[in-house]
């Protein structure tokens, strides 16, 4: 994905208790699977007497279903997890987990009872979430001379791109990092200032 995408920009913790049950809903701005079940992990060890620990996730962009997990850890099938992964869908967000802990009160809630209980503890939390754009960037790299480079540095600067490093020999060789919906733009201005001569090509490391 190229474009700019809604990410939450902190973490949010909301407490509930229905019918002596206690619901602490934790949402997580979390970038992979890794950094997803990483959180949901140091939840769990921070709550090790709790009764369950549902959790869901999107830990890529919104529409990449491919990043999409849940569990009901416990709790009666399609009761929790999908209810609180619809939730997160339904928002729009991307790069985000949830995970919400139950402490047993001894009332069952039905199922009924578990989806709002999930999935609105999860609706809740998001109303409270201050949304940031992430700008998706990917990087290149490029063989200059020392009398182009600062052809380079210029367009770099003017798509909002950043200059990882430099291995200046003979000739320079940067690695750069561009906005991937800006890499038209930045070869076009690039090739325009060097007559044809320079254009980023993909990092392949």
């Amino acid at each position: 994905m190229n474009q700019a995408y809604a990410v939450p920009a902190a973490p949010i913790m909301l407490s509930a208790e229905i019918k002596k049950s206690r619901f602490i809903t934790l949402l997580e701005p979390a970038c992979g699977t890794v950094a997803a079940k990483a959180f949901i992990a140091r939840i769990r060890a921070e709550h090790p007497s709790a009764a369950h620990h549902c959790w869901a996730y999107i830990a890529g962009p919104a529409d990449d279903q491919q990043q999409w997990g849940f569990s009901d850890d416990g709790e009666p099938s399609g009761t929790a997890g999908r209810p609180m992964l619809a939730q997160l869908a339904g928002s729009g967000l991307g790069e985000i987990t949830a995970v919400v802990v139950r402490y047993y009160g001894g009332v069952r809630l039905g199922t009924g009872g578990l989806v709002k209980a999930y999935g609105g503890g999860v609706q809740q939390a998001l109303k409270r979430v201050v949304r940031q754009q992430k700008i998706p960037y990917s990087r290149f790299i490029l063989s200059c001379s020392y009398g182009q480079v600062a052809w380079v540095e210029a367009v770099v600067r003017q798509v909002d791109g950043r200059i990882l490093q430099g291995d200046y020999q003979e000739s320079i060789i940067l690695s750069v990092e561009l906005p991937a919906a800006r890499l038209d733009e930045a070869n076009e201005k690039l090739r325009d200032l060097s007559h044809g001569a320079l254009l980023f090509s993909a990092d392949s490391q």
